[in-house]
């Protein structure tokens, strides 16, 4: 199975991105092979809709579950329409929430905001 994370950085060592949106980079991790791969956000420097192509980049990543602190409404709109699951981190490294993820000890994402919108404008 693939799951992604928003990061920090484009390194296993980096910390779980808190904008989903304006992630910089996205793993995508397979956790049966353990393969890592991180693709560039390209959607974050957008002026809107950053949420909504950010998610696209995750559904035509083919992974089936998103490990994020938090996520919009549209956004999870996209990704849901992909059939991907999403799943509230728990910790700061990546590393951390695929071992909590194998583990099933993270809950389902049940706080999905509004969006921020202008908050993260570049």
């Amino acid at each position: 199975m693939k799951i992604a994370i928003p990061a920090d950085n484009n390194n296993i060592d980096s910390k779980v991105s808190q904008s989903f949106g304006r992630a910089p980079f996205f793993l995508i991790y397979d956790t049966e092979t353990e393969k890592s791969d991180f693709l560039n956000n390209t959607a974050a420097s957008l002026q809107g809709g950053a949420g909504i192509k950010a998610a696209q980049l995750i559904v035509d990543s083919k992974a089936s579950a998103l490990l994020a602190p938090r996520c919009g409404q549209n956004a999870a709109d996209v990704l849901k329409s992909g059939n991907i699951s999403i799943y509230k981190t728990e910790a700061t490294s990546l590393m951390e929430n695929i071992t909590a993820f194998k583990e099933n000890r993270l809950a389902l994402l049940q706080d999905i905001h509004t969006g921020f919108h202008d908050k993260y404008r570049v």
